[in-house]
């Protein structure tokens, strides 16, 4: 018993991890490095701005991918207010909406 009470002795010999502080660890090393913003040119904007403008006016699906420093996001729905004055969209899915900011589109396709 003594053995295990000398330097790291207690810990060495315990190595159980419960799922909570794997889960933990696993959450933590996906966000311990964010992924930096992408730059997105003037004719991409352009691109952007014509997928969302078809959408609102002719109801048809977007799809958005949308900027996420720590995983890919993908929003599809259908663009039913553009609001220039606070620079955001309003989404529309089956059944909820949300608003989403232009700075986070990162691409729009229909």
């Amino acid at each position: 018993m003594s053995v295990k009470l000398e330097g790291n002795g207690l810990f060495e010999s315990s190595r159980m991890m419960l799922p909570e502080h794997r889960e933990a660890y696993n959450r933590y090393m996906i966000r311990k490095d964010p992924r930096p913003k992408p730059i997105i040119d003037e004719q991409e904007w352009q691109q952007i701005g014509q997928a969302l403008q078809d959408s609102f006016n002719q109801h048809v699906p977007v799809t958005l991918q949308l900027y996420d420093p720590y995983e890919d996001k993908h929003a599809t729905g259908f663009v039913t207010v553009i609001n220039m004055f606070t620079k955001e969209i309003k989404l529309r899915y089956d059944d909820d909406w949300d608003w989403i900011k232009f700075e986070d589109i990162i691409s729009a396709s229909i």
